[in-house]
């Protein structure tokens, strides 16, 4: 362990929660992009509360080499930690969760000392809290559909934690009604078209495959947190630092961006995960409310997930065995004129996909390091500051191109139009 000393080494990037299920994934991830020569991260450390364990994380990530990267320690309930671990880094990589319990003194310190900060949260609180391009005009956009599908040849497990997030999300979902509303209201999109129509509960999507079902996940609202702040600001914020050159072209990809409503679903091949998935949903909402039935659903992930969570997470085989596909399906009208003209009904589709390896460990990790790599090579052309959704800081950078040379693919699979 690296002792702190009165004027820290400032590093390019410091990675909280290394030991974690999720956290030992990134540094794995981070570990294959550092200190190459065309790599902005030089310099690298891990944190934790326990150095023991981010040890044994380092050594499980890196079993063949002995790397010589400085452990610190830092831990949540000890804000003072959390202000050294930020004034010794340029950005900071958040993988300690539930974030409604631990996020808001991280991202606090994170403020104080003006480190940048990332995390992989998908929890609606913390994010609110912490405050498509296929359609060329005269097309426009009405609404679209994500629809995730796991798939695996082994078993799909996912991590305590994950599993931990939800169950203290449901049962404290009036504190975030509570939370949306003292808050002003923000700017609302113009979405040319009706409000799409409540449909079934579980859905057959015969275009793709899948049965589905709504899936109350924080991505809906993250899109809607973006379309709010480009509906305020729609070309998008201005950078730091940014050129001319730098501002043409961020002004010209947002007026590409159109907004839509939007909506995410679980999809599955098989019937039977849908209705384990609707057992699930009732057991947390059931018994996520009273404090003997938390502890239940926490005493015994296993038994109330129906098998597809565990206290040690899933295996390495399971992991790497695992894939996920994202398709989007979404309805518009070939011509914005059709709007004004009384037509209600949407005569376009297009179907888009995402695809790539294991959602929560492998594809998370990839992600979150190629947006660090973004934050520490461009700065000067992101928002100076401020608590922003990954759409809004990262839109306009070459994101996409970066995760499909890193494995994650993004195709367009159908444009038709639709029966009158």
């Amino acid at each position: 362990m690296q002792a702190q000393s009165q004027i820290p080494e400032l590093f390019d990037v410091i990675i909280l929660g290394a030991s974690g299920f999720t956290g030992k994934y990134v540094v794995r991830e981070a570990l294959k992009l550092f200190n190459f020569p065309s790599s902005p991260i030089k310099s690298l450390a891990l944190a934790g509360r326990n150095p023991t364990r981010v040890k044994q994380a380092l050594q499980w990530a890196s079993p063949s080499h002995s790397l010589s990267i400085p452990i610190l320690t830092a831990d949540t309930t000890d804000p003072p930690s959390l202000h050294r671990l930020c004034s010794q880094t340029k950005l900071l990589l958040n993988c300690v969760g539930p974030y409604r319990l631990h996020g808001d003194p991280v991202a606090a310190a994170c403020v104080h000392s003006g480190c940048d900060y990332l995390d992989i949260s998908g929890e609606p609180e913390f994010m609110e809290r912490m405050e498509a391009r296929q359609w060329i005009p005269p097309a426009v956009p009405n609404q679209i559909e994500a629809y995730v599908s796991l798939e695996s040849d082994k078993r799909i497990v996912g991590n305590f934690g994950t599993y931990e997030s939800a169950v203290l999300g449901v049962a404290n979902a009036q504190e975030l009604q509570k939370l949306r509303r003292s808050r002003p209201r923000r700017a609302r999109p113009v979405i040319p078209g009706p409000a799409p129509l409540r449909g079934p509960l579980v859905e057959s999507q015969k275009r793709i495959g899948l049965w589905a079902i709504k899936l109350p996940s924080a991505d809906a609202t993250v899109v809607r947190r973006t379309l709010s702040i480009l509906t305020e600001n729609p070309h998008g914020l201005p950078g730091a630092n940014e050129s001319p050159e730098q501002r043409e072209k961020r002004e010209a990809f947002w007026s590409t961006v159109k907004p839509a409503h939007f909506g995410v679903k679980l999809g599955s091949k098989s019937l039977l995960d849908i209705f384990r998935f609707i057992i699930l949903g009732i057991s947390i909402g059931l018994l996520s409310g009273l404090s003997f039935g938390r502890w239940l659903l926490l005493k015994f992930p296993s038994i109330f997930s129906l098998g597809w969570f565990r206290k040690r997470g899933p295996s390495e085989d399971e992991v790497e065995s695992a894939s996920f596909k994202m398709w989007f399906i979404g309805h518009g009208f070939s011509d914005s004129s059709l709007v004004s003209q009384g037509n209600a009904k949407p005569d376009m589709e297009i179907i888009t996909r995402v695809t790539g390896p294991e959602i929560g460990y492998i594809a998370t990790p990839i992600i979150l390091m190629q947006c660090a790599l973004i934050v520490l090579s461009q700065r000067e052309i992101l928002p100076k500051g401020g608590v922003f959704p990954p759409g809004i800081v990262f839109g306009a950078t070459e994101l996409q191109q970066r995760l499909q040379e890193n494995g994650i693919s993004f195709d367009v699979i159908s444009k038709s139009s639709l029966p009158a």
